[in-house]
């Protein structure tokens, strides 16, 4: 099927599918990050896609796909830090409407950042997505998301809550 005339709904099962299939029996880390990054910017042409990783009460920049991006992102700061802080998933319909949104990007325009929880339920990193238009993310996505997370997960005891 034309993937320009399938719904979100349908992208992201075979999205789900891919991941789950790509990330079999890879144990590495950073390899799995990579190619998860890699696979939601291709299959939902979102304009960023990245990790950021728990270091020392920041969150630093990890693999990503898409434009150049904030390094260090501190605890409770710009949507990232939030939801780390938080520990939820956050959607952002219009980052402008965001109290202290980090501008990482002037062309983002919407955001949704899905936490990454170790095995002690710690948060260890944020999968951060970004959309050049407004209004992109909504409870499908994060539902979606948050699957992709603990696929990522599953293999080396991370959990997502």
């Amino acid at each position: 099927m034309d993937s320009k005339k399938m719904t979100k709904e349908q992208k992201y099962e075979l999205l789900v599918a891919q991941v789950s299939s790509l990330l079999e029996g890879e144990t590495n880390w950073t390899a799995r990050l990579a190619e998860t990054c890699a696979a939601i910017h291709d299959a939902m042409g979102f304009f960023w896609v990245g990790f950021y990783l728990v270091e020392d009460e920041q969150l630093v920049i990890g693999p990503f796909q898409g434009s150049v991006a904030c390094l260090r992102i501190p605890k409770g700061k710009g949507v990232c830090g939030t939801a780390w802080k938080q520990r939820k998933t956050l959607i952002v319909k219009d980052v402008e409407e965001f109290p202290g949104h980090i501008a990482c990007s002037s062309l983002s325009k919407s955001e949704i950042v899905v936490p990454l929880f170790n095995a002690e339920n710690e948060v260890v990193g944020v999968l951060d997505i970004d959309s050049d238009e407004l209004f992109t993310f909504d409870e499908t996505d994060a539902k979606h998301l948050e699957e992709i997370v603990k696929i990522l997960n599953n293999s080396i005891g991370f959990s997502t809550k």
